[in-house]
């Protein structure tokens, strides 16, 4: 009965082979039926990699042992439910969900104890190795495929713990350890996010090779870093927070201060989903598709500003404040720029003001997106001692052997021809050092 049971499963994933005619046939055609399909089926799953989904995906992405057991905890995994969801960031939820959910861990439970080798002897072929020990081919460790090893190796070690469960209860624990440790489904694997259009309409979609950096990477700037962990802090401790500002010099690691942000905080639930200018009118959308969630969300927009005759700020304002639907308290927004105001300000508009009836209206007006950002952080290009400091630390966190003297009479010739000084113009010249 449990054969039927796995290739049913499967059949339900790939809505093939089973059709109604098979269904309707008599007992023993219909368990000959089965039998031929069965057959096929593990001929299928065995040989024809290309067609496969499971040994194809998993095996893409590096994932090495039993296929069978990593292709059930990745089910798990993504699966996003009542029970999962409930279970999300939290832990275990209780009530009737949590009953239902015992019933569905037993019946995983037997599929993921099921013994492939009763299967090979009675279709009578052999193979199943390919599916309970795989290897992966050499260099394929996951680094340049779809996932990034971090999400492979939780993956696998969830299945490891699933495989050692003595029964249904101590296998549904695991699921829900993770559940809470990690989350469920894109949110709960991936730490950034990006916003596209498909046939589906608005979609967010993970961003799966985020560059990890952290905030000590940023040389310098302690003071605007310490005022930028302390309102993410009280963000996701679940304190009141406020949107918030990065504004100043190009190159000062407005952006790379946010991304150090999401790695620093995904293990307390922060996600980060970047929109770009063009994409304001989908904030709604994103929003309500994330506001019902477990996780603290951050929307990033970067290097935001605007010029005279764009008005797209107009959406993002309602949105950040002054829209009838209140702001989730589980996200916040977050901005760089070059820009102070975010609007383009000209000392033509002292003169255009003379023509306003009311010309604190329209000074108001384009100061009323930043004042928004309730949180607003200066990052300023450093002077030649802050360079020279940021030049020597990070030659020495690369392992550049070059006398002091000679290295900073390089970088300030670097810096000449290369947009001034700053933490940017210092790390290309590192780059260029490395290069050589």
């Amino acid at each position: 009965m449990l054969l039927y049971d796995l290739f049913s499963l499967f059949c339900a994933g790939q809505k093939f082979f089973i059709h109604a005619p098979v269904i309707l046939l008599p007992p023993r055609q219909k368990h000959q039926a089965f039998f031929d399909a069965g057959k096929f089926f593990f001929r299928f799953l065995l040989f024809r990699p290309k067609l496969c989904k499971i040994r194809l995906f998993l095996s893409l992405n590096g994932f090495s042992g039993s296929l069978w057991h990593t292709f059930l905890a990745y089910l798990l995994v993504n699966n996003e439910n009542a029970y999962s969801r409930a279970c999300e960031i939290r832990g275990e939820a209780d009530g009737t969900v949590s009953r239902i959910a015992l019933h569905d861990f037993a019946i995983l439970k037997k599929l993921f104890d099921f013994d492939f080798s009763v299967l090979e002897q009675s279709i009578g072929i052999t193979g199943a190795a390919f599916l309970t020990d795989y290897q992966a081919a050499s260099g394929q460790n996951g680094e340049r495929k779809l996932f990034h090893v971090r999400i492979r190796d939780r993956i696998l070690e969830l299945a490891a713990q699933l495989n050692a469960a003595s029964d249904a209860r101590e296998f549904g624990h695991a699921v829900t350890a993770f559940y809470r440790d990690f989350g469920v489904g894109k949110l709960g694997l991936h730490k950034a996010f990006r916003v596209e259009h498909t046939k589906k309409g608005v979609q967010i979609v993970p961003v799966t090779n985020i560059a990890h950096v952290t905030l000590d990477d940023l040389v310098g700037y302690e003071t605007a870093k310490q005022k930028l962990t302390a309102n993410t802090e009280a963000f996701v401790r679940g304190r009141q927070a406020n949107n918030c500002l990065l504004f100043g010099d190009a190159g000062t690691g407005k952006s790379t201060s946010i991304k150090a942000i999401a790695n620093r905080y995904y293990a307390d639930g922060l996600r980060m989903i970047e929109v770009y200018k063009h994409q304001f009118e989908d904030l709604h959308a994103v929003i309500a598709q994330i506001k019902n969630r477990n996780y603290k969300f951050i929307i990033y927009m970067d290097d935001l500003s605007f010029e005279d005759f764009e008005v797209e700020y107009k959406y993002l304002k309602a949105v950040i404040e002054g829209g009838l639907e209140k702001k989730p308290e589980n996200v916040l927004i977050y901005a760089t720029s070059n820009r102070r105001h975010l609007i383009r300000e000209k000392f033509s508009d002292k003169a255009q003001l003379d023509d306003d009836l009311h010309n604190n209206d329209t000074v108001q007006e384009k100061l009323s997106l930043a004042a928004r950002f309730g949180v607003q952080i200066y990052f300023g290009a450093p002077d030649k001692k802050e360079f020279e400091r940021i030049v020597t630390t990070l030659a020495a966190q690369n392992g550049i052997a070059m006398e002091e003297k000679e290295l900073l009479l390089e970088a300030n010739k670097w810096e000449l021809g290369h947009g001034g000084r700053s933490g940017r113009s210092a790390q290309q010249f590192i780059n260029y050092l490395l290069g050589k």
